[in-house]
Formats: structure tokens, sequence, C-alpha cells
């Protein structure tokens, strides 16, 4: 069975001061809703991740606005949330025991970001034996500074994310493959 798990899609993560000075695919969430939207109508199943940081001055703080979930993917009330405090969906909650308590051998990836949560959670589950397909369009990277002070773009970034993830890890595709997929 295949569910969709979406990661860290919150208010917190359009803030570009704090993360970087640009991020790419700014269709992402559209693209996160337009996914969640087909999984709902088929009833699939879904499951939500947030997270809660420990750091006070960081927008996903739950003291923070930045917390709450961006409005295309608020959960339903019968879509579990899983909070965490670290990179991966997998560290601190019970997402593995209920995935596989529920027959889930596939999972289909989206959300913020895809060169930290998103990677992690990526690299966990195939780890842990899932078969993992992650859309390219439905997660997006900020621009990164390198370790001499070189630039990377948020879309070079993005890229070599999904270049490095790409087929030991995860099946790389787009939303529109995926939704004709889906049927």
């Amino acid at each position: 069975m295949t569910a969709l798990l979406l990661i860290d899609i919150q208010q917190g993560l359009q803030a570009l001061d704090y993360y970087g000075e640009e991020r790419n695919n700014p269709e992402a969430e559209a693209n996160c809703g337009k996914i969640l939207d087909t999984f709902r109508k088929k009833e699939y199943p879904i499951f939500h991740v947030q997270h809660c940081s420990t750091n006070p001055a960081s927008p996903l703080h739950p003291s923070k606005p930045g917390n709450e979930f961006h409005p295309l993917v608020k959960p339903q009330e019968s879509e579990p949330i899983f909070q965490k405090t670290v990179n991966s969906a997998f560290i601190g909650t019970d997402l593995e025991n209920k995935l596989k308590s529920n027959g889930i051998t596939k999972l289909v990836i989206v959300g913020l970001t895809t060169e930290h949560c998103v990677s992690t959670s990526t690299r966990m589950a195939a780890n842990l034996g899932f078969k993992v397909t992650l859309i390219s369009d439905a997660t997006a990277a900020f621009n990164k500074e390198g370790i001499n002070g070189e630039k990377y773009s948020a879309e070079l970034t993005h890229q070599i994310e999904l270049a490095n993830l790409k087929e030991e890890f995860a099946t790389i595709q787009d939303t529109h493959t995926l939704l004709q997929e889906l049927g």
C-alpha cells in the first residue's frame, strides 16, 4: 500500500530572511496541495509531519505563527500529524511503526526543504525498507553558502540533492507524472 508523507509544509518556511536569500520552486506548496487532494479523493493514507524547532528564534518554533501548516495542505482531523524536533520524520516519532502497522510499503514524499528534512527523511525511509517516490516539484530548497564562502543557488542546491537521492534512496518524479499514474 502507498501513503503520502507531507514533510514540514509550514508557514515559517516562507521566511527568506531566516533561511536564505532565495528559494526555488515557488509552486511547491500548490503541487503538494494537488497531490494531497488526489490522495484524499482516492482515500489513500496520508501522514503529515510538523517541525517544532527547539530554537526560540526559528520561525518553526511552536510559539511562532510560522509553526502552522501552510493553508494549501492543512491536515484534516482524520489525518495523523507527527511532530518532530530534528531533520528526520522517523526520529522521536512513532511514524515507522504507524506506517508498518498499516501495511504501508511505499511512500510518496513531498515537502520542505529538499536539502534538510526531505532528504533526511527520504534516506531513512529507504533505509527502513520503504519504496520511496520523491516529487521533485513538490519540494523546494534555499540557497546555500559553501565552506569557503562560495554561493550556491537554491535551484542548484535542489538539483544536487535530488541527484544524491536518485535511484539509491528514491525514484524521482514530478507532480504531473505522479498524478497521471494515480489516475
